[in-house]
């Protein structure tokens, strides 16, 4: 029987809440947990996980071809989650690596949901009525004017898994005109929702919100950069619980400043942890929370069930899920 040593690494929920899910692991083998710097380069982090030939994965660091060109063996990277742009598929799967991520479904609802309790909360003023409340400035409460968001234009960009489940709850839930911007949208799903599939200007150019929620890829990078902030609707709110790397950050600071932008409420960062030094925590029409879209009950205990029964299955020589190598 092969020596199974287990590391799970940049996690900050894994075995938290469940911690029958740990228990399970020490059964097969060796379990560590590590905290890397999310830009640590591929040898250096090769050389601190020697000898351990399962790894369960955050959204960070990066596992490149560097990686994987100075890593002993490895059997199985479990993503603790459902995107896998921090991992280089071709590079595992020629160093002979399964790699595994959660369900779709798995974080649908939790995401979407907290993409749109992030913009409730901005549009609203709700942090800033509570620290009023707080301070005993009850008084302030005039200047604490929002929006409705009932009847309003709403833009997704990128409309998959948890994108689609946004469209729904603004259309449904809020009565909004939907417009999507996908290459891959499900017409039918579209022609069933009465949701409008249009082009990024077009999207551009009507929203009076747009939620982000694409996969990080070659064409999605910056996808909302200095000529795309030059077309959009001024005074437009935005949320992201995606990747913040959609967004090219200069240029969103510049609309910030400019009232281009109205608020921008956002789930994911460049560098994480960002701390209040950080341009956009501090801009007054900015609201930061720590990635914790995923911070659902139900949704963790998915996520850490399927990365458990991933390392299970794979002892057993079971057929995996969700493989993506």
């Amino acid at each position: 029987m092969k020596n199974y040593n287990i590391a799970v690494i940049n996690s900050s929920s894994f075995g938290k809440y469940f911690p029958e899910h740990l228990q399970r692991l020490e059964k097969i083998g060796k379990v560590k947990s590590f905290t890397f710097d999310n830009n640590i380069d591929g040898k250096s982090l090769a050389e601190a996980l020697e000898g351990f030939n399962i790894i369960i994965a955050s959204v960070r660091p990066f596992f490149n071809k560097d990686f994987f060109a100075h890593k002993d063996a490895l059997f199985l990277i479990s993503r603790h989650g459902i995107g896998y742009n921090n991992v280089d598929i071709i590079a595992a799967k020629n160093h002979g690596t399964i790699v595994s991520i959660v369900p779709p479904l798995v974080e649908r609802d939790a995401v979407a949901e907290n993409a749109i309790t992030n913009l409730l909360a901005l549009v609203r003023k709700t942090v800033q009525s509570q620290d009023a409340v707080k301070d005993n400035e009850w008084s302030k409460r005039a200047t604490f004017l929002g929006i409705n968001v009932t009847g309003k234009t709403v833009g997704i960009i990128g409309c998959g898994n948890i994108g689609s489940r946004v469209a729904e709850i603004f259309k449904h839930g809020f009565n909004a005109r939907i417009l999507v911007t996908d290459p891959k949208v499900d017409k039918n799903w579209a022609i069933k929702h009465d949701i409008e599939i249009v082009e990024l200007d077009y999207l551009l150019e009507h929203s009076d919100i747009i939620s982000l929620n694409a996969s990080l890829n070659d064409t999605s990078y910056n996808i909302l950069n200095k000529r795309e902030f030059s077309l959009i609707k001024k005074g437009v709110y935005i949320t992201n619980t995606a990747r913040a790397e959609l967004i090219n950050e200069a240029a969103l600071l510049h609309a910030l400043d400019e009232n281009i932008v109205a608020g921008h409420a956002t789930d994911v960062m460049y560098v994480e942890p960002s701390f209040n030094d950080n341009p956009l925590i501090k801009h007054p029409n900015v609201l930061v929370t720590p990635h914790t879209s995923a911070y659902a009950i139900e949704c963790l205990q998915g996520m850490g069930e399927k990365c458990v029964s991933d390392i299970e299955n794979l002892v057993k020589k079971a057929p995996l899920k969700n493989v993506v190598s």
